[in-house]
């Protein structure tokens, strides 16, 4: 029957105490990613440090399914920097390039103007209706690192989702199956 009546066998050899023993591993991973996703939150200022180009806006600078670093300290956005900003109503966050800094004379507050390298026009059609800049609370950091092409991981699984639960399935597999 090959591998898959290996696995089978070996998933009705499992006994209570090494069952046990991989639940509290796998609950240890899950909390040890976690901890590590808040502190990375903690010490970059950031509600997400680390996001994935998912369309190619941004090109040449930065591809689709490259990653991105976010820092958010508490100096002034200027014209030039990649932040990464999400819009009332919409959930996917954005990447793009400031282009315009405008400072509000009462509160010396900085609201900004975005735009893609890659798109024609600024980045108005994309913020609510009526909305002509971005406040700082709609930036969630600004880029400071990336890495290439390892977003397409998340992009794979997110827009083919088989993929997904077949990878999960099959690492749950290994971890019911493994003998350590």
């Amino acid at each position: 029957m090959g591998w898959i009546g290996d696995a089978v066998d070996s998933i009705k050899s499992i006994q209570i105490r090494q069952l046990l023993t991989q639940a509290v591993s796998l609950g240890m991973i899950v909390t040890s990613a976690l901890i590590i996703w808040k502190a990375l939150v903690c010490i970059t200022g950031s509600e997400s440090p680390v996001v994935v180009v998912l369309s190619g806006s941004m090109e040449p600078g930065f591809k689709r399914g490259d990653i991105l670093f976010l820092h958010m300290s508490k100096d002034p956005i200027r014209s030039g920097e990649i932040v990464v900003f999400n819009v009332d109503g919409r959930e996917i966050p954005i990447v793009h390039r400031v282009i315009k800094v405008h400072e509000r004379e009462d509160s010396g507050e900085v609201d900004v103007l975005t735009k893609g390298d890659n798109n024609n026009g600024d980045d108005r059609l994309l913020y609510a209706q009526g909305q002509q800049w971005l406040h700082r609370h709609h930036i969630m950091g600004r880029a400071v690192g990336f890495l290439p092409y390892v977003g397409w991981v998340t992009i794979i699984m997110t827009e083919k989702p088989i993929i997904k639960y077949i990878l999960i399935g099959a690492l749950g597999l290994l971890v019911i199956t493994s003998k350590d």
